[in-house]
């Protein structure tokens, strides 16, 4: 029986790393494996990277999107497949690629993913709902009160500029066990049988389980505008974010 391969996840330490050298485990029709990696695959409400693979003799292939593998096949259940654009190069196991993240879609992605836990700090009810793109954002808050749009963006607006570090940190399962508090999703777990789970901590403001990409410090957040507020029903209110304020 084939070993199972799995894929050095190198983003889950530095969410600033945009490229690094790897080498081709597999082709799956999915997708491409890679021994190690830059690309972030969706999951947690995040999406996943794009980017390119390049190659020693100059071919470039465009990765349009990243996921995790979701099911066992040869390169088994700890792969992540990189999925090339249609008609794209096709490489071989064994190659040696320079991965390189989209460094646009990537910046995006961390800034709106702090922000959504800025938004966990800012209204202490339980998440039953998340998206994190490169245009937008949105967190599902499972709540009945109304929100007021003017005073969340105004807290937004005080927790980024008083430039709060965020860093990660892990924590043994059995300290996970002892605190569920931190656990704020209702719809997604924190990942079991590794014995330790990645937490993201904003200095003084929050601390929860969570495997995205980040920015470093809530003044890299930027400028972001709570563009509406819905009622989704009668005990969930959804909070969108992006760049700037929606007609």
């Amino acid at each position: 029986m084939m070993a199972a391969m799995t894929t050095e996840e190198l983003f889950r330490e530095d969410s600033a790393l945009l490229h690094c050298e790897a080498t081709v485990l597999a082709l799956e029709p999915e997708g491409i494996v890679l021994d190690r990696t830059v690309f972030y695959p969706l999951g947690g409400g995040q999406a996943g990277d794009a980017g390119v693979l390049q190659t020693a003799d100059g071919r470039r292939i465009e990765i349009v999107d990243t996921r995790k593998q979701k099911a066992p096949a040869s390169a088994g259940t700890g792969a992540i497949l990189h999925v090339p654009a249609p008609g794209a190069a096709r490489l071989q196991p064994g190659e040696r690629v320079h991965a390189l993240v989209d460094a646009v879609r990537r910046q995006a992605h961390r800034r709106f993913h702090t922000a959504t836990h800025l938004l966990c700090a800012l209204i202490p009810h339980p998440v039953d709902g998340c998206s994190i793109t490169a245009g937008y954002a949105r967190l599902d808050f499972h709540m009945t009160e109304p929100l007021d749009r003017l005073s969340i963006q105004a807290g937004l607006d005080r927790l980024v500029a008083e430039a709060r570090e965020v860093r990660h940190r892990w924590i043994s399962e059995q300290e996970l066990d002892a605190n569920p508090q931190l656990v704020r999703s209702m719809s997604v777990q924190p990942p079991r049988g590794l014995g330790r789970v990645r937490v993201i901590e904003i200095e003084g403001v929050d601390l929860q389980p969570c495997g995205g990409t980040h920015v470093d410090n809530t003044a890299h957040v930027g400028a972001l505008v709570v563009t509406r507020i819905e009622k989704k029903s009668a005990a969930t209110r959804r909070v969108v974010l992006g760049f700037e304020a929606t007609p």
